[in-house]
């Protein structure tokens, strides 16, 4: 077999999206379940209503992530860097890893805050811990050095 680096990295990445196309069956199966109840309720308050006649709400932006998305990337991305991180690199390297727009000033804020409220919460979780600013004014983030839980006795 030639190139069996580049067979493994496809069979990787066809494995990330076939677990995507799962993630997103489930999201859709459950929106459908979720909009049928919905209509069953305006119909007991309203039998007469033309549920055909609801304007439908734009999608969310493309940049939207499921639910843990974020902080598994970040997790994932301490761990691997296996020093601290300043939030600023994470959040480029997120984007990065999504595939979002890197000159896109005002959708590098948005997701500068998110990583800054993941960030956060792990640290308030303890999974996470920062240091003292830099000469930037940015804080560096680390993980927490966690004793294992299953340890033998």
């Amino acid at each position: 077999m030639q190139n069996p680096n580049a067979v493994a990295a496809l069979k990787s990445k066809r494995g990330e999206i076939a677990g995507r196309v799962d993630a997103l069956q489930d999201q859709l199966r459950q929106a459908l379940i979720d909009l049928d109840h919905v209509d069953c309720t305006i119909l007991l308050f309203d039998p007469d209503a033309e549920l055909d006649e609801i304007k439908t709400k734009p999608m969310p932006p493309r940049h939207h992530a499921f639910k843990g998305q974020v902080t598994r990337s970040i997790l994932d991305m301490l761990r691997k860097a296996g020093d601290s991180m300043d939030g600023r690199t994470i959040t480029l390297r997120l984007m990065d890893e999504r595939e979002l727009n890197l000159s896109d000033k005002k959708l590098v804020k948005t997701i500068q805050k998110r990583v800054g409220a993941a960030l956060r919460n792990l640290r308030d979780r303890g999974m996470v811990k920062s240091s003292e600013p830099t000469k930037g004014g940015l804080l560096q983030w680390s993980l927490v050095d966690m004793p294992f839980s299953n340890s033998p006795r």
